[in-house]
């Protein structure tokens, strides 16, 4: 092992050896999960710690990318049920982004496959500061939603469909862009929105988790303790969100679309500077 200290395989679990986990992988990925899923509750953009993670740790990106999701399914679950719990989640408007995010997630996925990155990179280097932008010069103030209309289902359902195909098209911030556009459209306040949000990324996440243990990518000897630290993030998260409020939520989804143009930056840079 390298001078790593094997604790155990996925043989050890599930009959088929894939990677050996050691200690050093688990004492990278749980705090960095931990953390992806308080911060993803809160204001989205978890998927921005939590995939870089399980890179550092040294697993393929296809394993990453499926123990990744495993792991942030059960932190928007548990965020979920918070957000319900505590009365900040409007179910039917929820719902419908729900029915509109599943096909959303899957045409994005199936596009992907066919369209080259670099273009999906300067389509959202375009776009992002004008978010940025739009969420520095925003006002405060929430005006709580009165009524659930007509109108406000078929724009909850237009929304999920939109940021699913994001979700399955490109991902990162995938809850930051939910919370912007139900607060713009749908007019909800931003906690309610942010806890509106998170049964549509659920149902993404859950989509694109299927996929990935049919294809056998799911680590779950590093998966298992994910999801315990990734459930109980989504749960601190959340009260953190309820507790802090507007203004608060708001300064978390800054940072994330800020790390967002950092990635592309990265992106963009690290092949120019290899070459």
């Amino acid at each position: 092992m390298h001078g790593k200290t094997k604790i155990l395989t996925d043989h050890d679990l599930w009959g088929k050896c894939t990677l050996d986990v050691t200690l050093s992988m688990y004492l990278i990925v749980l705090p960095l999960v931990f953390l992806a899923a308080f911060i993803d509750a809160i204001g989205g953009g978890g998927g921005l710690i939590s995939l870089p993670a399980y890179y550092l740790a040294g697993l393929p990106p296809h394993l990453a990318a499926g123990t990744n999701k495993m792991s942030a399914c059960f932190g928007s679950f548990t965020a979920t049920l918070t957000f319900l719990k505590k009365g900040k989640l409007l179910l039917l408007p929820s719902l419908c982004a729900v029915l509109g995010a599943l096909p959303g997630a899957y045409i994005g996925t199936e596009i992907v496959k066919h369209l080259n990155p670099e273009t999906v990179r300067l389509i959202m280097f375009i776009l992002l500061p004008i978010v940025a932008v739009f969420m520095v010069l925003r006002r405060n103030k929430d005006y709580p939603v009165k009524s659930v209309t007509r109108k406000t289902l078929v724009l909850c359902l237009l929304i999920g469909l939109i940021v699913g195909f994001y979700d399955g098209f490109f991902g990162p911030g995938t809850g930051t862009f939910y919370i912007l556009l139900f607060t713009r459209f749908c007019g909800m306040e931003t906690v309610t929105a942010s806890g509106s949000a998170k049964p549509a990324n659920f149902a993404s996440n859950v989509a694109s988790l299927t996929s990935y243990l049919f294809g056998g990518h799911v680590l779950f000897a590093l998966a298992i303790p994910a999801m315990v630290c990734s459930s109980v993030g989504g749960i601190l998260g959340s009260r953190m969100a309820i507790k802090k409020g507007a203004k608060f939520i708001r300064y978390i989804m800054l940072v994330v679309v800020f790390l967002i143009l950092v990635k592309l930056v990265i992106d963009w840079l690290w092949p120019n500077l290899l070459s």
